[in-house]
């Protein structure tokens, strides 16, 4: 099975392109706890996003600690959507599954990346992205291991590092291992694949921080360097990233009250547009992804 993606998680949509493609933007995500699975929106323009099926379940969870939290969404080239989530708070795998159509699905799959990981007490947040050079999924996340990073061990809500594993198959995965460790405690790592570059955006969740930061590598396994200061507000997590015209859109939970979505644009991730008075989500949505999907699969959805 070819699973190379048409747009991943840095994809390179146009407004002319959505328009050829007869494509619509889609953002998954989930409420609540996540205990009654996966829900989507759609957009035309990236700011404007309506509910599919009036805000209804497309997947109720049933591996792990069967919550579907933090679902990451990426289609691949033969018209499949891959996904990812976090399965519960302390389980040491994460959920996968496949659909072309989010109304047949394939079996939900329980990955145990971290079981063999000598002290890990989580895997949070997991996120899908597609290396093309090496024709390669990747899968980041963020686990805890009390112990492992002793400096910081006080330095916020446990201690956190991004661990990753690869595959091309999603049945045979290689062992976890560390991929970003910026010498303090951060999760919800995303990533953009540039021609001479792969940017990550990550969360800085040390006490008093709470915000989003961004590094740069060469390439996808690193080394991460140039961290640059947060472009955002305290408690915010849960970053998505989606190439709209000339410009990239980040999506955001801010998840302390008020709990709201917000929305940044830029050309160069260093300078960034704060777009969030323009953008129109619902309240109750949490930490999901933005991709492109075809407008026939919404009205589909919807009808």
């Amino acid at each position: 099975m070819s699973t190379r993606p048409i747009l991943n998680n840095g994809q390179l949509a146009t407004a002319l392109e959505l328009k050829e493609e007869n494509q619509v933007l889609a953002f998954s995500y989930f409420v609540d706890n996540g205990q009654d699975g996966l829900h989507l929106l759609w957009s035309e323009d990236g700011l404007n996003w309506k509910s599919v099926r009036n805000g209804e379940s497309l997947l109720t969870p049933q591996v792990g600690s069967k919550l579907m939290r933090d679902p990451c969404v990426v289609p691949d080239s033969d018209g499949n959507f891959q996904m990812v989530w976090t399965t519960g708070w302390w389980d040491l795998g994460f959920g996968h599954a496949v659909t072309k159509d989010f109304r047949q699905w394939s079996e939900q799959k329980y990955v145990p990346i971290n079981e063999k990981v000598t002290g890990a007490k989580n895997t949070w947040a997991p996120e899908l992205t597609w290396e093309e050079k090496t024709q390669t999924w990747w899968i980041a996340w963020a686990t805890t291991i009390p112990g492992k990073y002793p400096e910081t061990d006080n330095d916020g809500d446990n201690n956190h590092r991004i661990y990753a594993t690869k595959t091309k198959d999603f049945k045979e995965f290689s062992d976890a291992t560390l991929l970003f460790n910026p010498g303090y405690n951060c999760i919800d790592s995303t990533f953009v694949h540039l021609p001479d570059r792969v940017v990550q955006v990550f969360k800085d969740e040390r006490l008093g921080k709470k915000a989003l930061q961004v590094a740069i590598a060469p390439k996808m396994e690193g080394p991460y360097e140039k961290v640059h200061p947060t472009f955002t507000g305290d408690w915010v997590e849960g970053p998505t990233i989606v190439q709209v015209g000339d410009s990239w859109m980040l999506y955001c939970d801010h998840y302390s009250d008020p709990q709201h979505y917000q929305v940044f644009r830029t050309k160069d991730f260093l300078e960034w547009e704060n777009l969030t008075p323009q953008l129109k989500f619902h309240k109750g949505i949490r930490h999901g992804t933005a991709f492109l999907i075809s407008r026939r699969i919404i009205e589909a959805l919807n009808a």
